[in-house]
């Protein structure tokens, strides 16, 4: 197989692919064969990977098959009993001093589609250097044969089932005050999305569990929290007087929350508030790191409170590699992937639901009213993103059009003030930005605004949108 028809193609969290048309149980092998030929010296080997998988189709399978191709490279695995969270791989992958972490999933991709994630020895995403390594090494792998099956190797002791789910159970008892939660007697509703975070927060406190049900179909929608998918849950928030809505996706590292009107918690907010708690009521200290596309919100918090700010390229990876070298307080993306000091460089959407409850506990007030002080302190911020589907030929010329545009120009009937390449284009105006962003692995261009005052965004994403010829 040449490198120009190569199947397989990583992007910012691994890689994804539809079921059956190039992610077959033939590329999983070639996959898990490049993962354990770049390790095999690597100075844990010894300590073995672990394994683990989603709710998806066939994620039990592929795990399995993944696990069999690394223990006949006569490596250790350690494979979950059961699907487990994304976050759940990274805390083994760290806390049992892993080589690595695989997890099979797509996370809030579509039923169709499903995924292999790496999580480094630190319990963060596998860096871009590693990523690359296997890339290169798949080219050199057409077919795998396996000498050894499942059953053999189990029997060997090469491979060992391990209770995942029970592993991470006693962390977040360890690491969350349980009694202050119950002691706030918050009525919660917690929307699983038939994904991996199913029937953990209702072992520690009550709550209306939503979609806690393995369902590979995911109800006909994606498993992606974001604003449209959530109907039902708000529904339910506003004829149900709940304190709080908690929602993760289906690998269960990112969260939206809802308010207790019924109202989607953008993710920026989502983001702000736990810092605040964070610096505010935990008392703790660190650099934030945040993705190019989030909030200015977050920048105007650190400048009044003088806590040192990073930003990086989206994609979580590039935040797990600070948070791993450096004191870092917390690291979020535009998306609800948030990742909080003292726990995982990572993501972790059902840890920080839990910090969320937290947070209303220690607080004492409702999420409208901790959202309002922001907004008195620091103003107002709109923010919104759309996913524009187009064609490679017209995603190129969109581009270009970008790459043309200097300070003085207009997009989306803004002045230019400056511009950032960072990551993509952000053109930043007299009362905000956008940005222009390319997908890397389909004919999708990224757009994102926000807005302060009054919310403009959607007629600039319009206006842009037009104008790029999308």
């Amino acid at each position: 197989m040449s490198n120009n028809t190569e199947p397989v193609k990583f992007g910012t969290d691994g890689w994804r692919a539809v079921i059956g048309d190039t992610y077959t149980f033939e590329n999983v092998k070639r996959v898990a064969l490049a993962t354990a030929k770049v390790f095999k010296d690597h100075p844990k080997i010894k300590n073995g990977i672990v394994i683990g998988y989603d709710t998806r189709f066939m994620s039990r399978q592929f795990a399995e098959t993944a696990a069999a191709v690394i223990a006949n490279q006569n490596i250790k695995v350690f494979l979950t009993d059961s699907f487990v969270t994304t976050p759940t791989i990274s805390l083994l992958s760290r806390d049992l001093n892993c080589t690595l972490g695989v997890m099979i999933t797509a996370s809030h991709n579509p039923a169709i589609y499903n995924g292999y994630k790496l999580k480094d020895e630190f319990g963060g995403s596998m860096n871009i250097e590693e990523i690359a390594k296997i890339e290169n090494e798949l080219k050199s792998i057409k077919e795998v044969e396996t000498k050894k099956n499942l059953e053999e190797l189990v029997k060997e002791g090469k491979i060992e089932y391990f209770d995942g789910m029970g592993f991470y159970l006693n962390y977040l008892k360890s690491k969350i005050d349980i009694e202050k939660i119950k002691q706030a007697d918050l009525k919660i509703i917690y929307d699983a999305m038939y994904g991996t975070g199913q029937n953990i927060i209702n072992k520690f406190v009550e709550i209306k569990q939503l979609h806690g049900e393995v369902n590979p179909s995911f109800g006909k929608s994606a498993p992606e929290p974001v604003q449209k998918n959530l109907d039902e849950i708000c529904k339910d928030i506003k004829t149900g007087n709940y304190n709080i809505g908690i929602v993760t996706d289906g690998d269960a590292d990112r969260i939206a929350i809802i308010d207790e009107k019924g109202d989607f918690l953008d993710a920026q907010k989502t983001f702000a508030l736990l810092l605040k708690y964070l610096y505010e009521k935990k008392k703790l200290r660190g650099k934030v790191v945040r993705g190019f596309s989030t909030s200015e919100l977050i920048k105007k918090y650190c400048e009044k409170n003088n806590i040192e700010l990073e930003t990086v390229p989206i994609g979580f990876k590039h935040i797990s590699k600070i948070m791993i070298s450096d004191d870092v307080l917390i690291g979020a993306e535009e998306s609800g992937g948030i990742g909080i000091k003292g726990h995982l460089p990572e993501r972790d959407g059902v840890y920080n639901g839990m910090l969320y409850l937290e947070l209303l506990a220690e607080y004492g007030k409702s999420i409208s009213e901790l959202k309002k002080e922001l907004d008195d302190e620091f103003g107002k911020y709109f923010y919104q993103r759309n996913d524009v589907h187009t064609t490679e030929e017209k995603k190129k010329k969109a581009l270009e059009i970008c790459s043309s545009k200097k300070a003085g120009d207009e997009t989306g009937g803004k002045k230019i003030i400056s511009i950032d390449d960072l990551d993509g284009y952000k053109f930043y105006f007299d009362n905000g930005w956008i940005i222009i962003r390319a997908s890397g692995t389909e004919p999708l261009l990224r757009i994102y605004c926000e807005t302060t005052g009054t919310d403009q965004t959607q007629e600039i994403l319009t206006k842009t949108i037009n104008q790029l010829g999308i």
